[in-house]
């Protein structure tokens, strides 16, 4: 049971402000006025959708959106900034103020391997080269493939690129498959064609947070900022459900895709603006995985 509370620890202060202060942060201190948030986002993601809505919503007014991830937040050059929960956990190590408030979107991950190479379950994984982006939600989801069929990941070998490389090195044969984001997943399926196979099945998501600090959270006029920005993302999340058809041709031109790459992949999202029930536990099971390549004991 100690060892138990020590693996804990770290993720459950990562995830306090979502699990038990989300009403709290709801409601904007008294005589607080609300400034402009500066927010932080993945330029290159799906998931960004409700955030790209606000800012269309305030024409410029109460948010400032710019690139970044979880280093933008710590280094203070923005107030909150989205990154998958895998990041939250690998960076809080340096940064024990870092603060999960919502989860704005979750995604289904899959492996796109070539037939060629001799793949046709999970079980054939073993001895390959997969890439993928490294220490990443991407990179955990071929761990939990591996552990579905009684793998682990030095039964392959995982290959580090970044996600544009992915499709072209699909193609040459220079690795056998891809674990990865979208859109990048269903290029490298595109760019082999009648080669590609798809592997997905473990229980695990990614989720999409936004993040901030402990001492942003602690400030009652940022604090106020952000609940109007959270009160806006839950209520653009609410159209994306409810009227995807009006959102895709948008996030589609947003990220300079064919429309079809978001058709084709909207089934593997759901846009929540809440917090799962299972964060925690998700965050729990990677913490000691995450701690392993730092060569430190789980917290």
């Amino acid at each position: 049971m100690a060892q138990e509370g020590k693996v804990r620890a770290r993720p459950l202060s990562i995830v306090a402000a979502a699990c038990a202060c989300m009403g709290w942060l709801l409601v904007a201190p008294n005589g607080a006025v609300a400034e402009k948030v500066r927010v932080g986002v993945n330029l290159t993601t799906i998931e960004t959708l409700p955030i790209y809505l606000v800012e269309r919503e305030a024409a410029g007014e109460g948010i400032e959106l710019s690139g970044g991830a979880i280093p933008s937040l710590t280094a203070s050059n923005v107030d909150v900034a989205t990154n998958a929960e895998t990041q939250a956990i690998l960076r809080s190590t340096a940064n024990a103020e870092i603060r999960v408030i919502l989860t704005v979107a979750e995604y289904d991950y899959r492996i796109v391997a070539r037939r060629s190479a001799g793949i046709r379950t999970a079980m054939d994984l073993r001895g390959k080269k997969i890439a993928t982006s490294l220490n990443s939600s991407a990179h955990f989801y071929i761990v939990k493939t591996l552990q579905s069929v009684g793998l682990s990941e030095p039964d392959v070998t995982v290959v580090g690129m970044t996600p544009p490389e992915m499709p072209a090195a699909l193609a040459r044969g220079d690795v056998d498959a891809v674990s990865i984001w979208e859109p990048a997943a269903e290029q490298s399926a595109k760019a082999i064609g009648l080669d590609a196979l798809t592997l997905q099945g473990p229980d695990y998501r990614e989720r999409f947070n936004l993040n901030t600090t402990a001492t942003i959270l602690a400030d009652p006029t940022k604090r106020a900022a952000l609940a109007d920005f959270l009160r806006a993302i839950i209520r653009t999340s609410l159209t994306v459900r409810e009227h995807p058809e009006q959102v895709q041709p948008g996030i589609a031109r947003k990220l300079g895709l064919p429309d079809q790459i978001v058709a084709a992949t909207w089934s593997l999202f759901r846009f929540p603006a809440s917090i799962p029930d299972d964060l925690l536990e998700s965050m729990v099971e990677q913490e000691p995985w995450m701690a392993d390549p730092e060569r430190r004991l789980p917290h």
